[in-house]
């Protein structure tokens, strides 16, 4: 039945109507319709209900929280060791990133995604070698189905010197903000290292500050949450993440076979761990896990602003393989070499969804 319902429609040129109005999820919404284009509807075995957690892993909950108050190392090393060794996430409170900046933030994200359509449209492009551009879905094309989420995109450190297209204000603000996240950034790098027994300098030695990606994600309210995702399963292509929520709920992560909801905390960022540091830095002593948000059931837009630390977007020859100090006979390197660029372009090929693109690296 499900198959014969995917056949039934012309998939291709749907994609290309929707990608070419160039208005996103936004612009349906804006439409007014109730019912979701086929092309956002994901397979039942995606969307089926996550199975009930068992008795021996209630004790998870979800994914912890870490106080960088203070910035005392040796509570702040134990705790980020633990986390990514066993979830690949955390939250961080007394992160030193202002408040007033998160909610500058979340406030420019929706001012540009609620501007106008004919003004959205100026900045819509699939042009990734740009430093500013709007976008629905980057995999579009590739991808077995789209998901409910428009989202910008922002170079901000180590990229091409494109101008950025935005209001002043808009502008200082993703500026300032994208200041204290490479401080935050570098911070826990350092915690990172050390929590791996090596240098406070080793992963920063290792380019992993080099490249800051933005992206500023906007999930509208979904008239059919039951048949779509906001964001699909997958892991980020990265070194590291620091995402910044908003109160809306909906992000989930996958351990052990198991979906755990992120909950919000107030004035904290969520950090994970990227796929390359997971497999061409430790060997998978630390984890990138899975993870997707759900589709927006609330009446009001989610939105939030994903920091991606990775070098892909300027020319990188460095080739990246699990580290000696983390490779032994005992535990021999799981991955082949690779750069980040070569990396960055078969995960972006491959899109999100489905099996992790680590797979095609392994040993």
């Amino acid at each position: 039945m499900e198959t014969t319902k995917i056949a039934s429609f012309d998939r291709a040129s749907e994609l290309k109507a929707f990608d070419e109005r160039k208005t996103g999820v936004k612009g349906l919404v804006d439409a007014g319709i109730s019912q979701i284009p086929r092309i956002f509807h994901h397979s039942s075995v995606e969307l089926a209900d996550p199975k009930p957690l068992p008795s021996e892993l209630l004790h998870l909950k979800t994914i912890p929280t870490i106080d960088l108050g203070g910035r005392v190392f040796e509570d702040a090393i134990e705790g980020i060791k633990e986390a990514a060794a066993k979830w690949g996430f955390f939250q961080v409170i007394n992160h030193g990133v202002s408040l007033d900046i998160l909610e500058k933030m979340k406030d420019g994200v929706r001012d540009f995604h609620e501007q106008p359509p004919e003004v959205r449209k100026e900045s819509y492009s699939r042009d990734f070698s740009r430093k500013f551009m709007y976008l629905s879905n980057f995999d579009l094309y590739t991808a077995p189905a789209a998901n409910w989420r428009d989202t910008f995109y922002c170079y901000m450190h180590g990229s091409r010197s494109s101008k950025t297209r935005g209001s002043a204000r808009d502008l200082d603000v993703m500026m300032e903000y994208s200041k204290q996240v490479m401080i935050l950034g570098e911070f826990l790098f350092e915690l990172l290292s050390e929590a791996l027994g090596l240098n406070p300098n080793h992963l920063k030695d290792m380019d992993c500050l080099k490249g800051l990606r933005m992206l500023c994600h906007y999930f509208p309210p979904c008239p059919e949450p039951d048949l779509t995702f906001g964001t699909s399963q997958h892991s980020d292509s990265s070194f590291l993440t620091i995402l910044l929520p908003d109160q809306i709920k909906g992000l989930q992560v996958l351990r052990e076979g198991y979906w755990f909801d992120v909950p919000h905390v107030p004035g904290a960022l969520i950090i994970n761990i990227g796929d390359l540091l997971q497999a061409f830095i430790t060997n998978d002593k630390f984890i990138s896990l899975g993870h997707r948000v759900l589709a927006n059931r609330a009446t009001r837009a989610r939105v939030s602003v994903a920091c991606f630390f990775t070098t892909h977007v300027k020319a990188n020859p460095r080739v990246y393989g699990p580290i000696k100090e983390l490779v032994s006979e005992e535990n021999p390197s799981k991955y082949r070499e690779t750069t980040v660029t070569n990396y960055a372009t078969y995960f972006n090929g491959k899109g999100l969804g489905g099996t992790s693109a680590l797979l095609h690296f392994k040993v």
